[in-house]
């Protein structure tokens, strides 16, 4: 890369609040680089991160907000989840173009790393699993599905934006990340520590809530710390310039295997696949006033349930009737050999959700 040498990297974390946004934005504090981050809401959950308050779908706010900011790397973490699949490929579309055509006409920036996922090989939210899949595991050459898919929008934006301001770019596609944050759309870890604090309360079984096949299959998990190291790394070597990874932490798990081990965390009986899917979000009708007595007593620092689990998403990740999980051979032979122990992984998120009082 470009940068001056003797010059912190300055970087923007696009989506700062978000799992892998605070995980990138730790990162890059670590290696001392100056770190900004943008949300909405301009709140920085990582101290030391200068926030940068705008609406990614508003040019003039970015434009405003930007400014004064000349990052040599962009993260882009960031997207909105709509109601349909041509909505979120316009408002996604739209709010990556507005960043690249704020930032990218003032010549700093030298590379953008997009953070997708694995909906690039299974297909969009409402063709889910529908459409001619390759094998698994998923390898980042396989062409792409014959469906509308905002992962493959974003690409293109990237692209041109790429050649349109002469900068490098790296897309790093994630299977279900394991991290910390609160308020998030799609976070199966806390949402699980969430369910199995209920069960611990109500003295119930802790009842998987998916399919026999990912019950019985293999499958694997992507640590957030580990995508913002190969985000970072891409940003950086040579290697990373123009490619797409998979990122995810290198080993592979049944759930039938994980339940018990995540049950064990918080005391409660596991209980496996019976018959058919359990799905969660019928079952927790009465989460929200369960979940405020166990705030109220434990002195949780949310009360509301909304707010911390994704009941939805975690159906839809469990409750796949298909094998699910990647090929990290590309990004090896690329020169990065960084990986997670997924148990150890999990236990940490769940013990750095205890220690911030989210969870008891």
């Amino acid at each position: 890369m470009s940068s001056n040498s003797n010059t912190a990297p300055r970087v923007l974390v696009v989506g700062a609040t978000g799992i892998s946004g605070q995980a990138l934005c730790r990162r890059t504090l670590d290696a001392r680089w100056t770190t900004y981050g943008l949300s909405r809401s301009g709140k920085t959950p990582v101290d030391g991160v200068i926030p940068v308050a705008a609406d990614l779908l508003d040019r003039q706010s970015l434009s405003d907000a930007l400014s004064e900011i000349s990052p040599d790397r962009v993260f882009f973490t960031a997207w909105m989840k709509k109601d349909s699949e041509q909505e979120n490929i316009d408002v996604n579309s739209a709010t990556l173009r507005n960043v690249l055509d704020v930032l990218g006409p003032g010549g700093s920036v030298e590379h953008v790393s997009l953070m997708t996922g694995l909906k690039h090989y299974l297909g969009p939210f409402d063709a889910y699993g529908k459409a001619v899949m390759a094998e698994t595991p998923f390898h980042e050459f396989e062409p792409r599905l014959d469906t509308p898919n905002f992962y493959y929008a974003q690409e293109d934006e990237l692209f041109a934006g790429a050649a349109k301001y002469d900068f490098g770019w790296s897309v790093h596609r994630a299977h279900t990340i394991s991290g910390f944050a609160v308020g998030n759309a799609m976070n199966m870890i806390l949402t699980l520590s969430v369910y199995a604090s209920i069960c611990a309360e109500l003295g119930t079984p802790f009842v998987f809530p998916g399919s026999a096949t990912q019950w019985n299959g293999l499958t694997d998990l992507t640590d957030a710390d580990l995508l913002a190291e190969q985000m970072v790394w891409a940003s950086s070597d040579a290697a990373g310039r123009n490619e797409a990874f998979n990122i995810a932490n290198g080993d592979v798990f049944r759930w039938r295997w994980m339940w018990p081990r995540f049950a064990e965390l918080f005391g409660v009986e596991p209980e496996g696949y019976r018959d058919e899917p359990r799905p969660l979000e019928p079952r927790m009708s009465d989460a929200a006033q369960v979940w405020k007595g166990i705030a109220d007593t434990h002195d949780l620092v949310e009360s509301d349930v909304v707010k911390l689990a994704s009941w939805w998403h975690t159906d839809g990740d469990l409750g796949r009737d298909m094998e699910c999980l990647t090929d990290m051979n590309k990004a090896k032979k690329a020169g990065f050999l960084g990986f997670r122990s997924t148990p150890d992984s999990i236990a940490s998120v769940v013990q750095r959700y205890r220690e911030a009082r989210i969870i008891p």
